[in-house]
């Protein structure tokens, strides 16, 4: 690429607006290239297989707390009594909610 040393040259100042002034005009770009897509809409379209559970009807076995177990009152879930961390007031907390 040829040079041209009789052209005149730019000061700093001149330097730093010009990029000021491209990079406004980078940015005014980018934004209207990008397109508002909906996550939802884009979504439904997708179908996988086997995953029509409509007629499907689950049961499911449900067991009561044993009297080894608690439930934490943080994270409500029924752990064994080995991760028990605090016992304050009948207020029971997992060892992984003390944590």
């Amino acid at each position: 690429m040829a040079t041209d040393y009789d052209a005149p040259r730019k000061t700093d100042d001149e330097i730093s607006e010009d990029s000021i002034e491209e990079l406004k005009a980078r940015r005014v770009d980018k934004s209207t290239s990008s397109v508002d897509v909906d996550e939802t809409e884009q979504a439904e379209g997708f179908e996988l297989p086997g995953a029509d559970l409509s007629g499907e009807e689950l049961s499911v076995r449900v067991i009561p707390r044993q009297a080894d177990e608690f439930t934490c009152s943080r994270c409500f879930l029924v752990h064994h009594r080995s991760q028990l961390a605090s016992d304050k007031a009948g207020v029971f907390i997992c060892s992984e909610c003390a944590a």
